[in-house]
């Protein structure tokens, strides 16, 4: 069969049957068929590329694709026109058509013309790995504010491939890559694209502005933030239930939470502190994600504490911490307290004995080791409150509603003298209580 004729074949196959109105859903994920994908890269020496393919792997089976083959080619830099050789193009088109496959995975970014000339060769849909990355963020959106920041991510990098997606916008029934709140959009033309971007851009600036406030309050009224980052699908979520038992979801497939959770924390020292879950990383995660995504990953950027955890059963856990630490400078939250958490010990048959204090050994999933994680936390965060002992004069008992308002009351007891109160104590209350200290 030739490529041309694999190309009119493949086209009639994903024509779409009917279009839908304004605000109908384009695919229905239940119904979707599982498609067929070769993953193609080019290694020129600046990452490792077997262990960046195993990644792309998984996010193409996290989209909801098979693997049929995988495709490399070690250059010194990506062909302008093809990314990949001639003699390789025509390999990969051969592949495709001895496979049955349905898609193509670049495991790089594409530009317009590459995805146009790739296209046109192998004559099945061709995606990058950004795309594949929004399309996975398209199907896990559940909040408002989630799909804007998805829908605003595809639009910034749709709209420069418009000239080049004609074949694309024929297929928006059921692809990886085509899905997500965005696509009915690129059947308009740029000037429409536009116009929609500055809607969402207006609507996720008035969502900052209210994280903003959010923040400030808490600053204000002196809540302290931990916030889990980390690799995408390290277990963040299943540790958030475990300690709180939020109820997130958690599940082992990578970007299973888009949105920002919090939940109440009691430290050992008795301090309350508010955990909150953010977004997974991943290895060179697209530009338009950091920004779309900007307002709900300064939860961690304006965090007291960093939980970083890694997944210690895995080989590349180094690397792990290496690109959340990254990407937190990118947010300019490298100066806020980092605890390295190492999770998933169980599965780990030599664990290390010795950890400095910002490293953390735990299960999520078991609770080993959360007893170590709370308390090395406590004494990583600054001290906001003491713990004394009072005795108030009768005349002065209304200062207990005010300690307790902001820290915790152990024990009072009722003597002669007054009452013996046993208290947790916020360093600003400190010093209208410090005269009746025993």
């Amino acid at each position: 069969m030739s490529v041309s004729h694999l190309r009119e074949k493949c086209n009639a196959k994903n024509l779409v049957k009917a279009r839908p109105g304004k605000g109908e859903a384009m695919f229905d994920n239940q119904k979707q068929t599982i498609q067929r994908a070769v993953l193609a890269a080019v290694d020129t020496g600046e990452y490792d590329i077997q262990a960046s393919l195993d990644e792309l792997e998984a996010l193409a089976q996290t989209a909801g694709a098979q693997t049929a083959a995988k495709l490399v080619q070690k250059r010194p830099s990506c062909d302008p026109a093809t990314v990949i050789g001639s003699g390789r193009l025509e390999e990969l088109a051969q592949l495709c058509e001895n496979d049955g496959a349905d898609l193509v995975i670049f495991d790089c970014e594409l530009s317009p013309a590459q995805l146009r000339n790739i296209e046109n060769a192998c004559g099945v849909a061709v995606i990058d790995r950004t795309a594949l990355i929004l399309d996975i963020f398209a199907q896990r959106a559940v909040t408002a504010e989630g799909k804007l920041q998805v829908e605003l991510a595809q639009l910034r990098y749709r709209l420069p491939r418009l000239g080049g997606m004609g074949k694309a916008l024929s297929r928006l029934g059921g692809g990886i890559g085509t899905r997500g709140p965005g696509e009915t959009q690129l059947e308009t033309d740029r000037r429409h694209i536009r116009r929609r971007i500055a809607a969402l851009q207006e609507q996720l600036a008035e969502l900052k502005k209210r994280r903003g406030l959010l923040r400030a309050r808490r600053k204000k009224e002196g809540v302290t933030t931990v916030a889990i980052v980390g690799y995408t699908n390290v277990g963040k979520s299943t540790l958030l239930n475990a300690l709180t038992g939020a109820g997130v979801l958690s599940e082992d497939k990578l970007f299973a939470t888009l949105d920002p959770t919090s939940r109440a924390l009691t430290l050992p020292d008795g301090r309350s502190v508010m955990l909150i879950d953010t977004v997974g990383l991943v290895r060179r995660l697209p530009h338009q994600l950091v920004e779309a995504f900007q307002s709900t990953l300064e939860e961690a950027a304006g965090a007291d504490l960093l939980w970083c955890v890694c997944d210690a059963a895995s080989d590349e856990m180094a690397e792990q911490v290496d690109v959340t630490r990254q990407l937190m400078r990118e947010l300019g939250a490298q100066d806020i307290p980092m605890l390295v958490i190492l999770n998933k010990c169980d599965l780990v048959a030599d664990v290390p004995r010795a950890l400095n204090q910002q490293t953390a050994l735990i299960s999520a999933r078991t609770g080993f080791g959360f007893d170590m994680l709370l308390q090395k936390t406590s004494e990583l965060l600054a001290p906001t409150h003491r713990r004394v002992t009072l005795m108030l004069p009768y005349d002065k008992t209304g200062l207990i509603s005010e300690i307790m308002a902001s820290g915790k009351v152990y024990a009072q007891t009722y003597e002669p003298e007054g009452t013996r109160v046993d208290a947790l104590v916020d360093l600003r209350l400190l010093h209208k209580v410090s005269q009746w200290r025993v």
